[in-house]
């Protein structure tokens, strides 16, 4: 087993050469089946991360199922994708994202920081109201300066729907199921998913959710150069403009995008589910609140 991996150690892994990265996330997946005894299954997204890897596994160990979590919020594209891949189980959150955020409110700027807004917004404790509003002696596990006003927003906000629309049903489909999955994520893609890796590696075991990672150390180039040198079938939405598929009404992250944003884009490429989420859902009078157009500026 693999613990406490030092940050050179995956500086040297994230410039590995692409053959040894290939090499090395087989060597973990295989670790993975032989652990669990072949009750393991893929993550699948319909992403471009989660296609590859279900390719990878399924070179090794062609009867690996991939679970696909129908949340109602992923791109018809993806949807379409995900109904051609074979051996895909569905599963369906029991909440819907309008029931979400009708009762834990939006997620924005971030899952921390829509987590340290929830918090201080709903704490009975002065405790972590205080830590949310000023952080530790370190200064961390506080709301950054520039999006304290949030705390004042006229709308709910929370970092809920991820947990309720896919952590939930997955981890209850783990314990139903007594199998344990691999996902296609990767430590470029968040601080957080980096520490973890620092900390366990790509397989986690001994935790009350094991799971395992083995592109952690793959770069955005690595997973192009799988999908081109082995011609893999993906999801046209990529071929679109999108470079990131999540949930089509999440708006974490949309602040840093380069216009045309997620939702500007979304205006020309689907329409009605653009008005769908702007006005129906009450995106449009988020955005409105924190400035953040949704609005294609090319359009006529």
């Amino acid at each position: 087993m693999e613990n406490y991996i030092t940050k050179e150690e995956l500086d040297i892994r994230l410039n590995m050469s692409f053959e040894d990265k290939v090499d090395l996330s087989c060597e973990r997946i295989e670790k993975w089946y032989d652990y669990w005894k072949g009750q393991v299954y893929v993550a699948f997204s319909g992403g471009k991360d989660s296609t590859v890897l279900l390719n990878l596994v399924r070179s090794i160990f062609p009867e690996i199922k991939g679970v696909f979590i129908d949340t109602g919020l992923e791109y018809p594209e993806i949807r379409d994708f995900v109904m051609e891949t074979d051996n895909i189980i569905w599963i369906k959150p029991k909440m819907s994202f309008k029931e979400v955020i009708e009762r834990y409110g939006y997620p924005v700027i971030s899952k921390e920081q829509s987590d340290y807004i929830y918090d201080y917004r709903n704490t009975k404790s002065e405790k972590l109201k205080n830590l949310r509003l000023n952080g530790n002696d370190k200064g961390n596990f506080k709301i950054q300066k520039k999006w304290i006003f949030l705390t004042e927003a006229p709308f709910k906000i929370s970092d809920k729907c991820c947990d309720k629309l896919k952590k939930n049903p997955a981890h209850q489909y783990n314990k139903e199921s007594g199998e344990k999955p691999m996902l296609g994520t990767r430590v470029e893609e968040s601080r957080l998913r980096r520490t973890n890796y620092l900390k366990y590696g790509c397989n986690i075991y001994n935790s009350n959710n094991p799971q395992s990672a083995p592109l952690s150390f793959w770069r955005d180039e690595d997973i192009d150069k799988y999908i081109e040198k082995y011609n893999i079938s993906y999801s046209k939405i990529y071929d679109m403009g999108y470079e990131r598929t999540g949930c089509m009404f999440c708006m974490f992250g949309v602040q840093n995008e380069k216009e045309p944003n997620r939702f500007q884009k979304m205006e020309i490429t689907h329409p009605k589910i653009h008005n769908y989420c702007i006005n129906n859902l009450g995106l449009g009078d988020v955005m409105d609140y924190i400035g953040i157009s949704y609005k294609n500026k090319e359009k006529k």
